[in-house]
């Protein structure tokens, strides 16, 4: 059974930009469901909008893989239940081309597909994130010597499989087709529905027999075997070559694959390609490559005993170690000479991996303080997310919207496991089991890490987990990427043009897959799983924890649950699943307080979350849940006291009387516990955001002292978003009420965030305007460091402000002008990684600024902080 979602009544798929549509028809289809839940982009938009759970039935998250709670079951299968049922829905409406009419591919759509082992190549309409709308697949390319030529053309049109019209989305529909067709039953023939100039008939396409798929595939299956074996027999012939040229991702992956077959026929090349990663390095997007690298000279050390090339190994993980921030993360580049990240801050897509590769590397005998440093540091940032949601882009909210983000839970799978911590390694490898279909189509510029990592992530739950998934997504999508000679291109999301990684080589990716079961690896399970395994009921029930979501649809499947089943959905060890349900039960007309409350009053802290999160949801409306709101403030866990928090700010006004509460836990450090203060951090956005916070547009009948002491202690936390968001405060307080805070809004100016760096700048420039306004003299010095010093990211439009505050300040600015001259020097003519035009544009702007200042005779009166 397939949910079917969209404006056409099929099946959805798809993540990224927000979709308000009406609701559509839910219909039968064939038997493996594609799709998730709903959720609103507010998930990413703000750190105030996670939940947390610890995936079990009891506060312990290890007693979820073999015991499912009953009411969870009962959830999964009710959302499972109401998916298969039509219900009425707006019209059909399709505005895609019509191929058989003589309709053109759209311009600028360029990205077609791989259509399996066929040889052919096609292209697909697809919108939103989702192909479901299409109907036809129009041949744009046929390999001579493959099973389709001379029986397929470019130009031709296939509009069905199996003597039938495509009904609800011919790439699954196809993918479906290929993995029948390669079984003992199918007898290798792919039967196709083809129209070629005004005529349609069926043809046959014949495949090799692989074999079908086990239930606990890749284990135990013939078929992911002669799969492992048939691609790195192709996979060996192309490194072999000699003009064999990768990126260094695909090239450590694709050596990885060949290593972890086992085969020792192919050691030769895998040392041949551990040698040029001995000597590789970078100096650009560094932090990229290196992990993959790293991982390549690693496992072949472990794997091979060859020491040989120890000295590249060491010189590559030393780099990396020591080009972590001082907070533990990477972003593109290693970070900066004084620890902290340029550009756009903490990237976790990059920073996982080079953690994992330490760790490999670590155990392949690099022994350094530095590296166990640098290990440490980034296992605690990504701690925090166990059981709130999946790692996010960067220094972020728990992403919440899918139970997948890039990738980068079966990245913090495999790292937990290594680092012998099952707590971690079991949350996100539910995860990742969880995630599949349109969750699995999306991801950051793409969905080539999503695609790479989802079976390290899921085979850490065992056989069941593996064979739910495939059956479910990875059967019919990896049985679509394959080509015909074994190997494997990067697909892609559903969407026009080609994302970030068209064409990448994923052959590496995808067989180290199907590698798994050998073991030969640590990325492939050579350390076996700390974690408990689930049967095969409890991995089918994870499975039907990821329906009930499309890009194109997001709220129809739980918008129609029955109130007890969202309510239950709240209790869930899933919080995407909470949130979906929270959101659900949000749109309705009555807003259900009374059962939220007994959920607060619940001994499970997952249900306790999620009636948070739907009291966060209600807002206004959930007025009578203050009192028991205010007691969660005072809980033992950190997760619920935000959480608490969240909810009492989204409240509004009926929840000011606990507004001494909030700041009193905003003043309150915690190193011991706390030591990123991320009660800090999230109690910022509660009170200051100037939209959304509870005083971020009034400080009316504040207590003073309590505001002083929480604006000084969030001045320090080290996220530069959480800081900037109390910059509401310098708006809102008088000059005099300001004095007190002028030392510490001085020194938030002049010691920068050392995390959260693309929102960082809000807080400082926000703090020298007030120092300016005040006629503060340290905010001159202050204002011209900065200006040298600031992130380059929007520096373009940010110089320029900072060049009006320093004019304020009259003739007082004018012993700045040499290091304003070598700063316009700078900008001019040194900045690196910077446009050309904009470096010439604030160059500009920083010398009419000293014009301007040798031409005042504005002399203000200023006064000292100290």
């Amino acid at each position: 059974m397939a949910i079917q979602v969209t404006s056409n009544g099929s099946v959805a798929y798809g993540l990224q930009e927000p979709a308000s549509l009406k609701r559509m028809n839910i219909v039968p289809s064939p038997p493996i469901l594609h799709d998730g839940g709903s959720i609103i982009d507010r998930a990413r938009r703000a750190l105030n909008r996670e939940t947390k759970l610890t995936a079990s039935a009891k506060p312990p998250i290890r007693t979820m893989n073999t015991t499912t709670r009953p009411a969870t079951i009962m959830f999964s299968l009710a959302l499972a239940a109401i998916l298969t049922v039509p219900s009425p829905g707006a019209p059909n409406k399709m505005a895609l081309p019509d191929f058989t009419k003589g309709d053109p591919i759209p311009a600028r759509a360029s990205h077609d597909w791989n259509l399996g082992a066929t040889g052919a190549r096609g292209w697909m309409f697809c919108d939103k994130m989702v192909t479901t709308d299409a109907r036809q697949i129009r041949i744009t390319k046929v390999e001579k010597g493959s099973p389709s030529d001379g029986i397929l053309a470019v130009g031709d049109v296939i509009l069905g499989v199996n003597g039938k019209p495509f009904s609800h989305d011919p790439r699954t529909e196809l993918g479906q087709a290929l993995t029948a067709a390669e079984s003992e039953a199918g007898g290798s023939k792919l039967p196709l529905l083809r129209w070629r100039e005004g005529k349609t008939g069926e043809i046959t396409v014949k495949l090799p027999v692989l074999g079908s798929y086990s239930a606990t595939a890749p284990y135990d299956c013939p078929k992911s075997k002669g799969i492992l074996e048939q691609g790195c027999m192709a996979l060996a012939k192309r490194v072999a070559d000699p003009g064999y040229r990768q990126n260094p991702i695909t090239r450590s992956l694709n050596a990885l694959a060949l290593l972890a077959s086992g085969n020792p026929e192919y050691l030769p090349l895998v040392k041949k390609e551990a040698r040029w990663a001995s000597d590789y390095s970078a100096d650009a997007m560094q932090t990229w490559y290196y992990g993959y690298v790293i991982m390549l000279l690693s496992e072949y050390t472990m794997a091979t005993g060859d020491d040989s090339f120890m000295p590249g190994l060491r010189r590559l993980v030393l780099e990396a170690a020591n080009g972590q921030s001082i907070v533990g993360s990477w972003g593109h580049k290693f970070a900066q000479p004084d620890g902290r990240l340029g550009g756009y801050g903490m990237m976790n897509s990059p920073g996982v991996p080079l953690t994992i590769s330490l760790v490999m590397a670590r155990a392949a005998g690099v022994k350094d303080p530095v590296v166990a440093r640098a290990i440490e540091r980034s296992a605690k940032l990504l701690r925090f997310y166990i059981g709130k949601g999946a790692v996010p882009y960067g220094d972020h909210a728990p992403w919440i919207e899918t139970h997948e983000d890039n990738g980068k839970c079966g990245m913090a799978a495999a790292l937990f496991n290594l680092l012998d911590e099952p707590k971690g390694a079991e949350y996100f490898s539910r995860m990742s089991t969880a995630s599949h279909g349109p969750e699995r189509d999306c991801g950051h510029t793409g969905n080539f890490f999503n695609i790479l990592w989802a079976m390290p992530g899921v085979a850490l739950s065992g056989p069941h987990a593996t064979g739910a998934w495939m059956q479910e997504f990875g059967a019919w999508y990896f049985d679509l990427a394959r080509r015909w000679d074994g190997t494997f291109l990067h697909q892609g999301p559903p969407e026009m043009g080609n994302d970030s990684y068209g064409n990448w080589d994923a052959t590496g990716a995808y067989l180290l897959a199907y590698a798994m079961p050998l073991k030969k690896l640590y990325l492939t399970g050579r350390q076996p799983s700390q974690i408990p395994q689930p049967d095969a009921a409890a991995a089918r029930a994870l499975i039907l924890d990821g329906r009930g979501w499309s890009n194109k649809d997001r709220n129809s499947a739980y918008d129609q649950l029955g109130g007890d089943q969202l309510i239950d959905g709240l209790t869930s060890w899933s919080p995407i699943i909470r949130e979906r349900a929270a959101m659900a039960l949000a749109r309705r007309k009555e807003a259900p307080v009374p059962a939220l409350l007994k959920l607060l009053d619940a001994p499970r802290l997952e249900s306790k979350y999620g009636a948070c999160q739907a009291l966060a949801m209600l807002k206004g409306a959930a007025a009578p849940a203050v009192p028991a709101l205010r007691k969660g403030l005072q809980h033992e866990d950190l997760w619920l006291r935000i959480k608490a928090a969240d909810a009492l700010a989204a409240i509004g006004k009926p929840a000011m009387p606990a507004l001494p509460e909030l700041l009193a836990l905003l003043g309150h450090v915690d190193k011991e516990k706390d030591p990123r203060g991320m009660q800090q951090r999230y109690l910022s956005f509660a009170l200051f955001e100037p939209r959304g916070g509870m005083l971020g547009r009034s400080l009316d009948g504040v207590d003073r002292d309590l505001l002083y002491q929480a604006v000084r202690a969030g001045l320090k936390n080290e996220d530069g978003r959480a800081r900037s968001s109390i910059g509401s405060v310098y708006r809102n307080l008088s000059a005099e009420e300001i004095k007190p805070l002028l030392p510490a809004i001085l020194q938030a100016v002049v010691e920068p965030a050392p995390s959260g760096v693309m929102f960082a700048d809000g807080i400082r420039v926000e703090g020298l305007s007030l120092l300016a306004k005040h006629r503060v003299e340290e905010g001159i010095s202050a204002c011209v460091n900065y200006t040298r010093s600031q992130n380059p990211w929007a520096s373009e439009k940010r110089t320029p402000e900072l060049m009006k505050i320093l004019l304020s300040y009259g003739t007082h600015a004018k012993p700045t002008i040499p290091e304003l001259r070598r700063i316009a020097d700078y900008f001019e003519k040194d900045e690196k990684d910077f446009p050309r035009n904009l470096m010439i544009e604030k160059a500009k702007c920083v010398r009419e600024t000293i014009r301007a200042i040798e031409a005042s005779n504005e002399r203000p009166a200023l006064i000292h902080i100290n």
